[in-house]
């Protein structure tokens, strides 16, 4: 199998990258590696997945078109997985284009990728910011997702709009994934658990906003591959059959969460006991843009995919500070050493 992943050098994406290659699959994964967050930490995913042989690294931004267009001319692949995007809710109040580039310009150029070379399944990133202003709980997919409050959730609906129209257009299989709230080791440094942790071990106060009267559904990152590659194995077999009996390719979205929201005094508390430090608490107003609540409904892909997550937040946190720990005691080492 060959399969392409796009954002390979980040979060998700190298997490999705690692798993694939373990089982032996095929993969080519892209990456612009910008500088939205310590490029440092996305050069060392990188290094982990090259000790693969079925690994293959390309540099490329999804927002030049040329070289997007020549990059899908040039390969054929069974599964796209695209998970680039220009991620935070806050920094689109400060830095509003590179939305558009990244998630508007760059995910058309894929979808136009696609419709030149066809894989026999796009399966791509887009979020619970898009539930909004919606105040009921727990977020479904059939809820009206009308109302987004901030320039990264506009996006990602848009993309999710863009997807439809092209598996009506071009009979491109594609399925969506709102993804809730997503943790572990190798984390995206803006996030709130890691900032979290390195203020608390630094003694430095931590942001808490909304006064702490937040709750999210915080998804531990190896529940969350276990779903997406749940998803590109039975959307594989699906395509398949349906291609047999003529059947309409089709376009899906599905929650992909924890279902078990978490307040945000009680991750606190978590991390302050697997550190061993008290936190420095500093509490804030609510900001724009931001969710007081997020609850995935995850019913659907229980039942059409067997998605399990199965790890609780208690343990979640224990293996991300233990790899924070090692990881930036390394980081500390090769400093020292290299001055």
């Amino acid at each position: 199998m060959q399969y392409l992943v796009t954002g390979a050098a980040g979060f998700i994406g190298y997490h999705v990258c690692r798993r694939l290659l373990a089982r032996g699959a095929q993969v080519q994964g892209i990456d612009n590696l910008n500088e939205y967050y310590n490029v440092g930490l996305k050069h060392d995913r990188l290094a982990q997945l090259t000790n693969y042989p079925g690994f293959r690294f390309t540099r490329l931004d999804l927002a030049d078109r040329p070289e997007t267009a020549q990059f899908f001319a040039s390969d054929a692949f069974d599964v796209v997985i695209h998970l680039a995007a220009q991620a935070g809710v806050r920094y689109s109040l400060e830095n509003p284009h590179a939305y558009a580039d990244s998630n508007l310009v760059g995910f058309l150029n894929v979808l136009e990728g696609c419709r030149q070379t066809p894989p026999e399944q796009l399966i791509y990133a887009s979020s619970s910011s898009v539930y909004g202003a919606n105040r009921k709980v727990p977020f479904s997919v059939s809820d009206p997702v009308n109302q987004p409050v901030s320039l990264y959730a506009a996006t990602k609906r848009a993309n999710e709009l863009m997807a439809e129209t092209y598996c009506h257009l071009f009979g491109i299989p594609m399925t969506g994934l709102r993804f809730f709230t997503v943790y572990g080791p190798w984390g995206r440094p803006d996030m709130a658990i890691y900032k979290f942790t390195q203020a608390i071990l630094k003694g430095e106060p931590i942001d808490v906003y909304n006064r702490g009267q937040m709750r999210r559904d915080f998804t531990y990152i190896d529940d969350i591959v276990d779903g997406i590659l749940k998803i590109a194995d039975a959307s594989l077999l699906k395509t398949r059959d349906s291609e047999a009996t003529q059947q309409s390719p089709t376009h899906r979205l599905f929650n992909i969460g924890n279902n078990r929201p978490v307040e945000l005094e009680y991750l606190i508390a978590t991390l302050e006991q697997s550190l061993g430090v008290k936190a420095i608490k500093r509490y804030l107003p609510l900001q724009p843009g931001d969710l007081v609540e997020t609850c995935a409904d995850i019913d659907d892909i229980v039942r059409e995919f067997g998605f399990e997550p199965r790890t609780g937040i208690e343990d979640g946190i224990d293996r991300f500070t233990k790899w924070y720990r090692g990881y930036h005691q390394q980081a500390s080492v090769k400093l020292r050493r290299a001055a």
